[in-house]
């Protein structure tokens, strides 16, 4: 539990650091969207390279995937019935809805959460691959589908999968986990350098954000957003842990990453696609925001139950 805490304190100070760069001017949003970019595009796929690359997959993978991909299941679910009885929301606001309920934040926290809470980045990939690989093609391509009228086709589809820096990154990591490769020092020694960079690019980016981005807004439905945080932090990690525990009989450091990584928050890029396709903006702000600031004691609660 100190282990925990102390990985939180850490995690904390570094986006506290960057709330407080923000406020007294020395950075501004320019610098988050940088710092952002160098995170996503180029620090993050060599940590997950590395990481993923050293872990033992075959243990990793199995439970874990099995009981996140199940939450996510019937936390979306659960989403969409109650959305289509209460609130009769058209496809495109399920689709937002469903995403502000189960897509987690696993590139900008959780992978620092993985590394200085649990230990071990590698953690977060299952997560990580099952978002990136099957949830999010599905989602735009319904998102095109509804509200362009065009959808982006089967091989543009597994264009973009392929070509997300994060999943690239991870993809490699499994093939040199799963083949028993090793990279020579001299390409491993400056990948490590960059690696290094990902999660405190990650935490100053978010306190800048935190500081200088929109708060909470009154639009919407307040109901609406109440149900999607709900079942975010409170349904899938419960899901995760049911599955994952009583089911498949796990439990130590491998239960509490499952159930960790089940309660992050809802991941900010949910946000980037329905502004884009200008459709449940709201709704998927207000969640991120809700979210954000619900999984810190939810976390912290599964550590010490866990832990």
């Amino acid at each position: 539990m100190l282990g925990v805490v102390n990985g939180f304190a850490a995690i904390g100070a570094v986006i506290a650091l960057g709330a407080l760069l923000a406020h007294v001017r020395l950075v501004d949003l320019q610098a988050q969207v940088l710092l952002s970019r160098l995170a996503f595009f180029v620090a993050s796929p060599a940590l997950m390279t590395l990481t993923i690359g050293r872990a033992d997959v075959h243990e990793v993978l199995s439970p874990n995937l099995i009981a996140s991909a199940a939450a996510v299941l019937v936390t979306g679910a659960a989403y969409l019935a109650l959305a289509r009885a209460l609130w009769h929301r058209e496809t495109p606001e399920l689709v937002i809805g469903t995403l502000s309920s189960t897509y987690v934040n696993a590139g900008n926290l959780g992978i620092p959460i993985a590394a200085y809470v649990l230990g071990d980045a590698a953690l977060v990939a299952p997560t990580l691959l099952m978002q990136l690989l099957v949830m999010q093609p599905l989602a735009i391509t319904i998102l095109d589908r509804t509200t362009r009228g065009t959808s982006p086709g089967l091989l543009r589809t597994l264009r973009q999968m392929v070509t997300n820096p994060l999943t690239t990154g991870s993809l490699i990591g499994l093939l040199l986990s799963v083949t028993g490769w090793t990279l020579p020092p001299f390409v491993t020694d400056p990948v490590q350098l960059v690696a290094n960079m990902a999660v405190p690019s990650m935490l100053l980016a978010y306190g800048i954000a935190l500081r200088l981005g929109p708060g909470f807004g009154a639009g919407g439905t307040k109901a609406e957003v109440a149900c999607t945080s709900m079942l975010k932090l409170v349904v899938q990690p419960a899901v995760a842990w049911t599955v994952a525990h009583l089911v498949l009989g796990v439990d130590g450091t491998a239960l509490l990453a499952i159930v960790v990584t089940s309660a992050l928050p809802t991941a900010q890029n949910i946000f980037v696609h329905a502004t884009r396709f200008g459709r449940g903006e709201v709704l998927a702000r207000d969640t991120i925001l809700l979210t954000t600031m619900g999984s810190v004691p939810v976390i912290l609660l599964a550590a010490l139950v866990l832990g």
